[in-house]
């Protein structure tokens, strides 16, 4: 199939370049809105002293007893800001309600800070560390909140890692070291440049047995030393898609204009995670079966396609 996109033309000046934000990154009339949970975490023993919130996404069409699907974001506040530019939450409800994605969990999860320190985020150890900490606090910390008041699919293949900047490698590297339990991953800008110790990547993709991830990265022409010979975010990005691609992932990367910046990575979120999940209720669902609980919100949408 044959797929025409309107012609765009491409900006001469690339030094300040801002993406519009497409509709399902704004709330649309007649889209259930999930419940937003916060949540505080100040007894971690992975990162000891540390303190952080979390925000739990709660779809509609959640129905207890039903495992959804899980979704992690990094650098939580800033990717669920309704005002912000990446709108998780809008994001998720209006791709929820379309049928574009499937019943999802999210979790919007701040990194840590030092209430009482001159240095009080935590933020680059966290991050850009190439280790397993990150992820096994996610495992053994955060996530376990989570599952034990909502239901959650145990198959790695129905979980999803995001991030930007830091978040964005941090989020590579989680699924990287724990293909086990993440398997979709979403990556903005990620720094690779600023792991301690070099980006390991471009050398260990190609040299490692191929894991089942799929992964979606976001790159900018005018990301940070974008031509510079060292810490330069946009060769690094390129080198580690390239390794990707030669070791024959499942990816996709799209190189914007911008610089580093939330922007672009968020108006793409509704279209990252439509590719991510590459869901299809309709040809799940056998035709003539609606299965209806008291419990759960059937969406028009859901039942008009189930009419069809």
């Amino acid at each position: 199939m044959t797929i025409e996109l309107p012609y765009q033309p491409l900006p001469i000046d690339q030094s300040s370049v801002r993406y519009q934000h497409g509709p399902n990154s704004i709330q649309q009339q007649g889209v259930p809105v999930g419940t937003v949970v916060e949540f505080e975490w100040n007894h971690s023993t992975l990162y000891p002293g540390t303190s952080r919130k979390f925000w739990v996404h709660v779809p509609q069409q959640y129905c207890p007893g039903e495992p959804t699907s899980l979704m992690v974001f990094q650098d939580g506040w800033l990717y669920l800001d309704p005002e912000g530019e990446v709108r998780g939450g809008i994001v998720l409800d209006n791709l929820i309600h379309s049928g574009d994605i499937p019943v999802t969990i999210s979790i919007f999860l701040n990194p840590g800070i030092f209430p009482e320190s001159e240095q009080p985020k935590n933020r680059n150890t966290e991050y850009d560390a190439f280790d397993g900490r990150y992820v096994d606090f996610l495992l053994t910390e955060i996530i376990p909140q989570v599952t034990e008041r909502y239901s959650v699919s145990e198959d790695p293949e129905t979980w999803g890692i995001c991030g930007g900047s830091s978040g964005g490698n941090c989020a590579f590297t989680a699924a990287w070291l724990r293909p086990d339990k993440f398997r979709r991953v979403i990556g903005f800008l990620p720094s690779f440049a600023q792991i301690p110790n070099g980006n390991p990547y471009p050398e260990l993709i190609p040299n490692t047995t191929t894991k089942p991830l799929r992964i979606f990265m976001q790159a900018g022409h005018r990301d940070l030393h974008w031509n510079e010979p060292d810490r330069n975010w946009l060769s690094n990005n390129l080198r580690v898609t390239a390794a990707l691609a030669e070791a024959g992932y499942d990816f996709r990367l799209v190189l914007g204009d911008g610089g580093h910046s939330p922007n672009h990575g968020g108006v793409l979120l509704p279209d990252a995670l439509r590719w991510l999940w590459r869901w299809q209720p309709k040809q799940a669902r056998p035709r003539g079966v609606l299965r209806m609980e008291p419990s759960c919100f059937v969406s028009r949408s859901e039942l008009l396609g189930f009419l069809r």
